[in-house]
């Protein structure tokens, strides 16, 4: 790798339009769809697929147009950040671009390790004892970032392609879960009884933590529009791609959750690897064995393209503020040959890796690193806060109604606040959830406690970094 240049004076026009309409499309499915959701939702039972309307009702669907408003209307590298700054000023934006990208130091330990779990089991039955080997995980993980690393520096003309294959591998295995429950509930039945009752949200606080995780697994679509700059014709791609990926995503949390309950009765899915034990145990119904280890193959690419799709769009926010000077100015630094946020894209991979290899030094770490995990939700709640906010005071720009590109949610300024305030809403009552302990936790006001401090303690450290930065830019006036 080559040494950088001095900082050019204008770092974001050196970034290259490299994504088309479907890389787009497949960068947000890779982002969004999760097949971990799927295996909640059944774990959860019948009333999760209640849950997935609702949230898709009164969250994804109003987070999608006020996403396409504001991404059609400001199409500006940093996205989120972007967007808040331009509604509230510097400060806000920072806070809202923190949180957004130190969630994920967190995300990115939990989705390595499931992805190496995964992995194991492309070798077939004898997987299972490797996926809970501690070096495999962690080699494996490090193998995965090292490489959504490489490819995103090297350039998103070439890095896009492993975001493209996480699409893919991520969708496909659904649809593989949903042909093979089809087939199998003709057949024989499905091992679950679906009533209109039994699917009408079970409202109790042994499970009420899982409500905000249904809204989480509907979050993602926003990321691609941190890499405005870098897309071809945002203002057209952006909303299209948003509009198609989103059909598709809500079509198959509802449909794949059918499918995975029509297999495995809800108290013998696991939470974490269900679709793949639903596809194993259907592969095997079916005497086509193979395609149990098809599945595991392709969820391992869908997960490596989660990791890069991650990489690629989180790592623009630091890049951005660094370019506004309220990060060190090497975070908006771009790589002389390649003309990607390089020193953004290895910060974000060296302290993820680091946090990875210190969660797996013993239990009381990694005791510690889930109450992180909890905390990490939290923070990437609060900038759609911010998001929701913002559409809403945007709304009231003459600029709005003049635009001929932008893709307004409908309406007028009445649509946007109630778009802009269900989002809100939602995003504020799944923060409260989140801090309410899951059933069975030991030490309620230790957990409540714990998450309080580390969301508070996270955002100081980027304030401090903030007026650091404010100070410096001031002084050079």
């Amino acid at each position: 790798m080559t040494f950088p240049a001095p900082l050019s004076p204008d770092p974001k026009s050196q970034l290259r339009k490299t994504m088309g309409f479907w890389d787009v499309l497949l960068f947000n499915i890779a982002t969004v769809l999760g097949p971990r959701w799927i295996a909640a939702a059944g774990h959860n039972g019948t009333s999760s697929i209640s849950l997935w309307v609702l949230a898709a009702v009164f969250f994804f669907v109003p987070g999608a147009l006020v996403i396409n408003e504001l991404s059609s209307r400001f199409p500006e590298e940093g996205g989120l950040y972007a967007w808040s700054r331009e509604a509230f000023g510097p400060f806000h934006g920072f806070v809202a671009g923190w949180t957004y990208w130190i969630y994920t130091f967190f995300y990115f330990p939990g989705l390595l390790l499931a992805s190496a779990s995964m992995a194991a089991y492309i070798i077939g039955g004898r997987g299972s004892a490797l996926a809970q080997d501690r070096t495999f995980q962690i080699t494996v993980s490090l193998a995965i970032l090292l490489v959504a690393v490489v490819l995103n520096i090297v350039g998103l003309n070439i890095g896009k392609w492993l975001q493209n294959a996480g699409g893919v591998g991520t969708y496909v295995p659904l649809l593989m879960l949903v042909g093979i429950a089809a087939i199998l509930c003709f057949q024989h039945g499905s091992a679950t009884r679906f009533t209109v009752s039994n699917m009408l949200p079970t409202w109790n606080w042994d499970t009420v933590n899982f409500w905000s995780q249904i809204a989480f697994a509907f979050t993602g679509l926003e990321l691609v529009s941190a890499m405005s700059e870098e897309v071809r014709d945002p203002r057209r791609t952006l909303p299209r791609a948003v509009f198609g990926a989103g059909a598709l995503i809500a079509l198959m949390y509802v449909v794949g959750t059918f499918a995975i309950l029509s297999l495995v009765p809800a108290a013998d899915i696991d939470p974490q690897s269900g679709v793949f034990q639903a596809i194993t145990i259907g592969s095997v119904a079916l005497k086509l064995g193979f395609l149990g280890i098809l599945a595991a193959i392709l969820v391992t690419v869908g997960n490596a393209g989660g990791v890069g799709s991650t990489v690629a769009g989180i790592a623009r926010v630091p890049f951005v503020v660094g370019v506004d000077r309220y990060l060190p100015a090497a975070f908006g630094r771009i790589h002389p040959k390649w003309k990607t946020p390089y020193v953004s894209i290895l910060v974000q991979a060296s302290i993820s890796a680091a946090i990875l290899l210190g969660s797996q030094i013993n239990e009381t770490t990694q005791g510690a690193y889930q109450k992180l995990i909890d905390a990490g939700i939290i923070l990437y709640f609060i900038p759609f806060l911010y998001m929701f906010a913002a559409v809403i005071k945007l709304a009231r720009r003459k600029d709005r109604d003049r635009n001929p590109h932008a893709v307004l949610v409908p309406g007028g300024v009445a649509g946007v606040w109630v778009a802009g305030g269900l989002g809100f809403a939602v995003v504020l009552g799944g923060i409260a959830l989140s801090l309410v302990p899951p059933g069975g936790t030991a030490n309620k006001l230790g957990f409540f406690l714990t998450l309080v401090a580390g969301t508070a303690g996270s955002i100081l450290i980027g304030l401090l970094l903030y007026w650091r930065g404010a100070r410096a830019k001031h002084a050079a006036r």
